[in-house]
């Protein structure tokens, strides 16, 4: 077995861990290690990105905020084309829904309340009585995920970081103060710190390592792609109710994806998306929407990790030297992943976080040390 000696191992190569080994690799020897033939492929690759202030819990809009900067203005040579593109967010109230519009409006960041008649002329294909009041984030954008991605793995190969794909993580042990990842690939691969970034997969990670896990939760969401003919939507905004129970958004120039924004608890694995989930995120869009959908052009699924109190999960375990949690951003993933990636590289090579770290005990993972105490063997 080959054996390949880093500073730091980072498992799992979706877009929190190249974010983590692209911040760590400017001062560190880094080993990105994923287990599928490309980087990305469950939820990052499955994502309907876009920015959005006023979404998730408070540490995470925290980084949010942080990590506009980054989309706006990238280093030099980080990707070819835009990150961003600039795209309102909708937000409808029914009559029952009134009140957490009010509730959303005095709590968020950047809202507005916006008039029926304006919410018509944006989405003209709004059914007359579906709302009672709307609300409009108008500084949101679309994120070119792909681009996103690649842009932080290519910053990991020119700071001689290594990607090692088709590399399943098998025994993970620590000894004489190193761990030692045993790859499907057969190499071996050891270092003092070990990132858990597997996503869906970071409990069955950590128990690996002999690490007690979190009590993750993987959830399916689905998409659907629709032709919604005649309308002319390419310069929609996103649309959801306040509630976010569905929302649609803009793909492909001329077509509309559609979500029921459904969370239904799964295991980590290659997810589908299930008939009935379609059904529904058609039948409640076309509640809002006069729209006639034909035939479903593409319908795909994929999972968002929570952790059980759904805020992230960022820290040393606390019972196991050298291993730090990277874990449970959710739906946040993409929109985050700049301040995200600075503050774990911070955390770990001890350097001020700055701004982020007033977030730190709110992510710490050992509040969860009681559910870990719990799943582990007496």
């Amino acid at each position: 077995m080959d054996t390949h000696a880093f500073d730091a191992i980072v498992i799992g190569a979706g877009i929190a861990g190249a974010t983590v080994a692209a911040h760590l690799s400017a001062d560190h020897r880094v080993a990105l290690i994923e287990a599928e033939e490309a980087a990305g492929y469950h939820s990052t690759g499955r994502s309907a990105a876009i920015w959005i202030q006023n979404y998730g819990p408070p540490d995470v809009r925290v980084l949010t905020g942080l990590s506009r900067g980054f989309f706006e203005h990238p280093p030099e040579g980080f990707t070819d084309a835009p990150i961003l593109a600039h795209r309102p967010v909708l937000f409808l109230a029914p009559s029952e829904q009134r009140e957490h519009l009010g509730r959303l409006l005095a709590e968020g960041t950047g809202l507005r309340e916006a008039s029926l008649e304006e919410v018509t002329a944006l989405v003209p294909a709004l059914r007359p009585g579906y709302a009672v009041q709307a609300a409009i984030e108008d500084d949101a954008f679309d994120m070119d995920v792909a681009a996103l991605h690649q842009g932080f793995l290519r910053l990991l190969r020119t700071q001689d970081g290594v990607l090692a794909l088709r590399s399943r993580t098998g025994q993970i042990e620590r000894r004489a103060g190193l761990w030692h990842v045993q790859t499907s690939a057969g190499a071996l691969f050891t270092a003092p710190v070990v990132v858990n970034a597997a996503g869906a997969w970071g409990d069955k990670v950590a128990e690996q390592a002999g690490v007690a896990p979190l009590g993750l939760v993987p959830k399916r969401r689905t998409g659907v792609v629709i032709d919604p003919a005649p309308w002319q939507a390419t310069r929609w905004p996103m649309v959801n109710d306040v509630d976010h129970t569905w929302y649609i958004r803009p793909e492909a120039r001329t077509k509309l994806m559609v979500s029921p924004a459904d969370e239904t608890d799964t295991h980590p694995h290659d997810v589908a998306p299930d008939e009935l989930d379609v059904a529904i995120a058609i039948d409640r869009m076309q509640q809002a929407l006069d729209i006639e959908v034909r035939r479903v052009e593409h319908s795909w699924a994929g999972l968002r990790t929570f952790t059980p109190d759904r805020s992230l999960a960022f820290g040393w375990s606390g019972a196991d030297e050298g291993f730090f949690w990277c874990v449970g951003q959710g739906g946040y993933g993409i929109q985050t992943s700049p301040a995200a990636g600075k503050l774990v590289a911070d955390v770990i090579a001890g350097r001020d976080p700055g701004p982020a770290g007033a977030i730190l005990p709110a992510i710490d993972p050992r509040r969860f040390a009681s559910i870990a105490a719990a799943s582990s063997p007496l």
